[in-house]
This record gives C-alpha cells, structure tokens and sequence, in this order.
C-alpha cells in the first residue's frame, strides 16, 4: 500500500477548535512526536490497495495480504483511546481498475466502477469506522454525475452514523475544488496569500519530490525545520489549515530524517504553540515592510510571530497599536519585555539578549502582545 503522513494546523469547518493532523497508511503512533489533534490515514490511494478488508478489493488488500491486518481499524482504535480526532483519505479513481477503465474508454457515460468498487467502498468506510474527517481525492478526471457524489454527501450529513461531526475537503468531482466542501484543499501545495473567507488547507510534503518514500532521496530534497515552521506560520495566519506529508516505508517505519523534523517542529509547538492552536487570523495578517513577521490572535491577544532574529535585538512592529496598557512577553520566556512606541507608528520591542552559539539558532520566535489594537 502507498503510505504518507500528514499533520496540519487550522480548523476545518465545523470543528470547534484548532487541529493538528497526520495522514499515514500504516498504523503509526505519531503522538510521541508532537501535540497531535487528529489523523487522517490512506486507507486507498490511486493503485487501489485497500488498508482494511475490503470485501470489494479481494486479495488486493492489507488483511488479504501483506500484514494481514485491518490498518483502518487498529489505528482507529489507538487513536481515539488517546483522545484524537480520526480522518481517512480516500481516492475515487484507481488507476488500473479494469472497471474505471472501461468507464473512462466510455467518456464516462457508464458507472461500473463507481457503482461496484468505489462508493460501497466510501459506505463501507463510513460504517465500519465512523471518521470524524473524510479526505476524497482522485476526483479531477470525471464529473459529479459520474461519481455520485452529492448522493453520497447527502447520505453522509442526513442518514450516517457521522451526521452531526463529519468534515469533508473539497475533492468531489473534477469542478469541485476550490468551490464546494466543508473546507477547501484548492490544489497540493496551495498558498493564497491572502486571508479566504472560506476555510482551507495548504497540504505538504516534508519531501518535496513525494508524497510516499523514496529510498533514494537525499537531504537537499527535503524541507528544512526552518522550512517547515515558515509555511505552518504563514498558513495559519491566513486562516489555513497545514496538512504536512511524511512518507513511511513498506513495512510502516518512519525513517530517522523524517522523526528529526517532526521532533523538531513538536519541540517549537511546545514553546510556541499558543500562538498556533485554538487562534484566529489578526486584523493584519503580516507586516508590510517584510514577510518574516506575522499575526494570529486569540481573544484580546495578538501574536506576533517572527522568523528571523533581528541583528540590534530589537523587533519594529508598525501594525499594532499599543496603549498605555500594553504588556509584551515572549512564549518561552519569563518575564516581560522592554517596549516603546516607535517614532512612526507602531512599537519597538527589546528582545531577550542571546547568547553565541556555534550551533544555528531555531527557527521562529512569537511575542505576545496584550492591550494593543
């Protein structure tokens, strides 16, 4: 089966608070590695190996053959007895399903496929495991009168066991992206670069020449922790969701390079991730003078999260309007910090003083500011 882990910041429309995620197609506890909210697993992707015992898909899934295991299953189970939000990324087509094929020759006019394979497959899902999350994809070669997916998605918010919480992406139909579903994926890698009134997810991959593994990648075809910790920023500012992709290996192991970067971005969640969960995109979502400075907020709260460290220590803020009652702390740091108003408009915050190391300083700093507008 193909395997990828995905974790991601925001909220999906319709779930109330803030979400961390992975998507994996091998049972994986990826908990250890940072504050998780939810998983979404593979359970089918574009080849058609089932992760769970699809009676549709005989001998050509995980309990049939290979681990002989219901995947779906045992990590559905784990993850909802720590309390975590469970998702399944499903493909509509398979690329050398005789079926699909005979029906593409057809430019789509007959549905054996959909009809046999691929929709009981989607009921079956929903029954067996009830997910709080589904994440279709394989949808851009045929239209929605061809996949039936509004009779799908009708049964799912009417008549399923999930009615109430289920949250769908919007990978329908070959017209759907980007316009219709709880929560829009648009395309892989999407960035808008401005704040959505509709709520979206920038999904990734830690390796930036696949969504799986690859025996043969090197370093430099890797995303960095600096890398990383840009994008979740910059996605949450606006109001995203960020879906970050790791590929296991066959036998489901996460390989060293990839745990280091999830490692890494956990320890920076530690310190910084109250600025990333539970908040809400700022008036202004970055500074204008620079694209290494930027806002989210929760409450009366205003995080300003800045990605390089400035040369003088001190951190110019031209968006906030402070007050008398201004307060300036640091996450990560005890203490308040020394501010004054700028001569322009906004402040000037005195940073903590840091230390020389031969060692690269981390990635990502968040100052909180309270009483300002």
């Amino acid at each position: 089966g193909w395997g990828s882990l995905r974790g991601g910041w925001g909220v999906p429309e319709g779930v109330r608070e803030p979400l961390l995620g992975i998507c994996s197609s091998f049972v994986i506890l990826i908990k250890y590695f940072f504050p998780l909210r939810y998983v979404v697993l593979t359970t089918k992707h574009h080849e058609g190996f089932t992760n769970w015992g699809s009676s549709m898909s005989w001998n050509w899934n995980s309990l049939d053959t290979g681990p002989h295991r219901d995947l779906v299953g045992e990590l559905g189970q784990a993850l909802r007895e720590s309390n975590i939000r469970y998702g399944l990324y499903h493909s509509l087509l398979e690329w050398f399903n005789p079926l699909y094929l005979a029906d593409k020759e057809s430019d789509f006019k007959t549905q054996n496929f959909v009809l046999k394979k691929t929709m009981p497959e989607l009921y079956d899902l929903v029954l067996k495991y009830k997910p709080d999350l589904i994440w279709s994809d394989g949808d851009w070669e045929a239209p929605e009168s061809y996949w039936n997916s509004t009779s799908f998605l009708a049964w799912l918010y009417n008549d399923s066991p999930v009615k109430d919480t289920v949250v769908v992406n919007d990978r329908w139909c070959n017209n759907c992206s980007c316009h219709h579903g709880g929560y829009y994926n648009c395309a892989d890698k999407y960035k808008p670069g401005t704040l959505l009134t509709h709520k979206w997810e920038m999904c990734s991959s830690i390796d930036k020449l696949s969504w799986g593994y690859r025996s043969n990648m090197n370093i430099a075809e890797l995303m960095d922790e600096a890398s990383i910790i840009e994008e979740l920023v910059q996605t949450v500012s606006f109001g995203g969701n960020y879906l970050l992709n790791v590929g296991p290996t066959k036998e489901g192991v996460i390989v060293p390079i990839f745990q280091e970067r999830l490692l890494a971005l956990g320890r920076w969640l530690d310190t910084n991730g109250e600025a990333i969960y539970e908040s809400k995109p700022w008036r202004v979502q970055m500074e204008n003078s620079t694209d290494t400075v930027w806002y989210t907020s929760k409450g009366p709260a205003v995080y300003a999260i800045f990605l390089i460290w400035p040369r003088d220590n001190v951190l110019k803020l031209s968006s906030p309007t402070p007050s008398p009652a201004t307060q300036v702390t640091m996450l990560g740091f005890a203490g308040t910090l020394k501010w004054q108003k700028s001569p322009s408009k906004g402040l000037l915050v005195t940073l903590p003083y840091m230390l020389p190391s031969p060692l690269p300083p981390q990635s990502g700093w968040t100052i909180k500011l309270e009483g300002v507008k």
